[in-house]
């Protein structure tokens, strides 16, 4: 098994304008490896780091010791064939875009991978474009993020429609956590939501009744503290 590490060093000044991208390659044809590394370097908006392993057994290892944000892979390893490699590292990182790499006579597997989560599949005979293979690992990483971002968005709504424990006497909400929130402090931590504070008709009402009743209260006690002056 082996575990090699391509990097690409730049000038600092040209740094500064490339977008870094870690990347876990899993392929057992090392020339097909090195055929990737070698494209990519020739991508002037990319910088790359790119770890590869040759089995699923390795690649697993490299995904419990580094994060990466995209991973590469052959779904034929010496180890593991077919869609149960792309099931294996998809529950492993559920959170890293995956694309599937795959010859011309197993594009029916790369299809299934696709409709069980991976963000995209490319031939190995397009791997030596490496504007097309740059663009695919930046789109499917973008994707992914969009992806990810409605998920939660999702989540948030699913939140708001389900029962929500409320306080009958404050009409505090409990969060997940268990802590007591204000209703607008709740539904501004799950939503995009702000909050304008206004008075209904109703509760205007009532808040004017209850002046009226306070400043009658306070012009009764007013006379009577008159009266008693007088009298004194």
């Amino acid at each position: 098994m082996k575990l090699i590490a391509y990097g690409i060093i730049y000038g600092e000044a040209i740094l500064k304008n490339r977008r870094f991208i870690k990347i876990l390659l899993v392929e057992d044809d090392l020339t097909d490896a090195e055929l990737i590394h070698a494209v990519l370097s020739e991508e002037t908006d990319l910088k790359i780091d790119i770890r590869h392993a040759d089995t699923l057994s390795l690649a697993i290892d490299c995904l419990k010791n580094d994060d990466f944000d995209v991973i590469l892979s052959d779904l034929s390893l010496p180890d593991s064939r077919g869609i149960d490699t792309f099931a294996c590292i998809r529950d492993r990182v559920p959170n890293i875009p995956i694309i599937v790499l795959t010859g011309l006579d197993d594009k029916v597997t790369a299809l299934k991978a696709v409709r069980k989560g991976a963000q995209d599949y490319l031939l190995k005979e397009q791997i030596n474009n490496g504007h097309l293979l740059s663009h695919a690992i930046l789109y499917a990483i973008e994707r992914y993020k969009l992806l990810m971002e409605l998920k939660k968005k999702m989540k948030e709504i699913k939140t708001l429609r389900g029962l929500i424990p409320m306080c009958a006497w404050c009409r505090k909400i409990r969060d997940d956590n268990g802590y007591w929130k204000k209703v607008e402090e709740y539904i501004s931590e799950h939503t995009d939501a702000a909050f304008t504070h206004g008075m209904c008709e109703e509760c205007a009402e009532k808040a004017v009744a209850e002046r009226d009743r306070l400043k009658e209260i306070n012009a009764i006690h007013l006379n009577k503290n008159s009266a008693m002056a007088k009298e004194s």
